[in-house]
């Protein structure tokens, strides 16, 4: 009986907030903060909010690996709910998805909240006065219905929630460059038909305790373009910081420690792989928004901050459409330029590094204890509720550790099949050849070539070195072309530069390249081997060396007869030569659009 009190004590506050008879309270406020409704519910209530409010429409943008439909909630003051009516308005697009990680459930309970006080309550009308506000309340939906109390070890409620990743155990916030997944393929397809001004993804963190009970992670420049970084600093995060402080939580950047969790080393920030969502964005010229509230915090504070932070980010949105607007179009317009001429010296980057150089932080944790486990045989980590104020140093400026000259386009043989599909999945414009062609293209040569002793989001990941080569080479006809004078210019970069962290070789999509095929029978390469040595002294002083260098190589004779077939005229030129070419003058292709 006490605890249904307390629970009705502390539901008072949204219940009035919620419209005095209460028709519009949620499963949460309801539970007064302690639980988050299942998937039928959660569409209930959205429809019924549908039902009341002229300015909400419900809609699904894909199906699920499970057959549920993936919801999305349009709010629109003049009924604004496709792309091109909002185009005609004006109004900036805002994009705010929850559940991607189905267990970390926070962004679906203030969206709910929010979407009721804008369109049907009205007590926040004024958020859509520049602005269309696009919910995606549950992203991972079969994730959210795998339903129950045991499914986040390291957070503090809701009572019963989701699972982390998709029915086919992929997790969805490593797929927006690979895009295998159904939802993921319909996410792309939603992205690119409405373009969002702003992206926001709502999770809740794993890793240290401290007194924050939200954090924020935005990519930085040169990731993300300078001018659109500039507004997300100086107006997104200048506004609506602030207020979310004001509103009685505590904010903080997304950080990780250095070293151990030993702050006194320090914190890290970073930029993310364009595997997840903010890194993705960036690639799109569009700023993204993480939200990460602290895992330890009881879920209604949790939710409640999340509500407050989306509420600032959309008032500031408003307060400066045309600022924000301007910048992702001069962006876009960049993107196509930097692809509309060559100029070997001037490089895109693909990946990036924290700089040695640090700035002093303070930062609200708490006092850590740390003594011998008996548990576990190692250190065990015991964080107090004694608060502390540290000024710890904080490493957050982003490096270029790997880039790459901007071609004129990208040209792909037709029997990589994967390749059209994958980009069109990414809203590329894809061209191929109409005749047979011979193309100078640059081009790598791969070694030291590594498979993953395990597979990532179902993939074995690959590592290698990679030298340049420029060759001319045959094309068919039908050979796929890629220009980077495009929107999704560095989309193509990404997934086509073999050093990108998301690329298709990364990935292991070209593995068979890898691959030997042929192989010289031992009493025929002893032969072959003997010849080729005594004719060729510089390969014989290589051999000689290796030989001396490497004793597993020189105890091993099949390796060894295998080295000498590599280094013979019968050899695979193929084998470790990336398929794909990178053309620095298109003068006189002949080409047609792939519809």
């Amino acid at each position: 009986m006490r605890y249904r009190i307390l629970c009705a004590v502390l539901a008072l506050p949204s219940l009035l907030r919620a419209g005095d008879d209460g028709r519009w309270v949620t499963d949460f406020e309801r539970s007064g903060g302690l639980k988050t409704p299942r998937y039928a519910e959660t569409m209930s209530y959205c429809r019924k909010l549908a039902a009341a409010s002229p300015w909400i429409h419900v809609t699904s943008f894909g199906v699920s690996p499970e057959g549920r439909e993936l919801p999305l909630v349009i709010l629109a003051r003049d009924r604004a709910f496709d792309p091109s009516a909002v185009r005609k308005t004006g109004r900036a697009v805002i994009l705010i998805q929850s559940g991607i990680h189905a267990g970390e459930i926070d962004g679906k309970d203030a969206s709910l909240m929010l979407m009721r006080d804008i369109a049907v309550t009205k007590r926040l009308s004024h958020l859509l006065d520049s602005a269309v506000i696009l919910f995606v309340p549950i992203f991972n939906v079969d994730g959210h219905e795998r339903f129950g109390p045991f499914n986040r070890i390291n957070q503090d409620g809701p009572e019963e929630m989701g699972w982390r990743v998709n029915a086919q155990n992929l997790n969805l916030n490593r797929d927006y460059m690979k895009c295998e997944t159904p939802e993921m393929q319909a996410m792309l397809r939603l992205f690119n038909a409405w373009l969002p001004d702003l992206y926001v993804d709502c999770h809740v963190t794993d890793g240290i305790d401290f007194q924050y009970d939200i954090t924020y992670a935005v990519e930085p420049a040169p990731y993300l373009d300078p001018g659109v970084s500039e507004w997300v600093r100086l107006t997104l995060l200048a506004e609506s910081l602030p207020a979310v402080e004001k509103s009685g939580h505590k904010i903080f950047a997304y950080v990780f420690p250095r070293e151990d969790r030993d702050l006194s080393k320090g914190l890290n920030g970073g930029a993310s792989t364009p595997r997840f969502s903010t890194g993705f964005a960036a690639l799109e010229n569009r700023p993204a928004v993480l939200i990460e509230t602290h895992m330890l915090k009881p879920y209604k504070m949790r939710v409640e901050a999340t509500y407050e932070f989306l509420k600032a980010m959309i008032i500031a949105v408003n307060r400066h459409r045309s600022t924000l607007r301007a910048a992702v179009e001069h962006a876009d317009a960049s993107t196509v330029v930097a692809g509309k001429t060559h100029d070997p010296h001037t490089f895109f980057p693909l990946a990036f590094g924290i700089s040695p150089v640090s700035e002093p932080k303070v930062f609200l944790g708490w006092k850590v204890l740390r003594e011998h486990s008996s548990l576990s045989g190692g250190e065990r980590v015991r964080y107090t509720k004694d608060t502390v104020t540290l000024v710890v140093p904080w490493f957050g400026q982003v490096t270029v550790t790997d880039s790459a000259s901007i071609p004129l386009a990208y040209i792909i043989p037709p029997e990589w099949t994967f390749v059209p599909d994958k980009l069109r999945r990414h809203s590329v414009a894809l061209e191929r050849l109409t005749r047979e062609t011979a193309l100078d293209v640059d081009s790598w040569k791969f070694s030291d070539v590594k498979f993953a002793s395990r597979p990532f989001e179902g993939r074995q990941m690959v590592t290698f070195a990679q030298a340049p080569i420029h060759e001319r080479r045959v094309f068919p006809a039908g050979s796929l072309v890629v220009r980077t004078a495009q929107r999704a210019g560095k989309i193509v970069m990404n997934l086509l530069e073999p050093k990108g962290p998301d690329s298709f070789v990364a990935w292991g999509y070209f593995d068979a390249i890898f691959e030997q095929k042929e192989y010289a029978e031992s009493y025929v390469m002893e032969e072959v081997g003997a010849k080729l040595v005594a004719e060729d002294t510089a390969l014989a002083r290589e051999y000689v060396v290796r030989v001396a260098a490497d004793t597993a190589f020189a105890r091993n004779p099949g390796a060894r007869l295998n080295w000498l077939y590599q280094h013979s005229p019968w050899r695979d030129r193929l084998q470790n030569v990336y398929p794909v070419g990178k053309l620095t003058s298109i003068a006189g292709l002949q080409t047609e659009k792939i519809r």
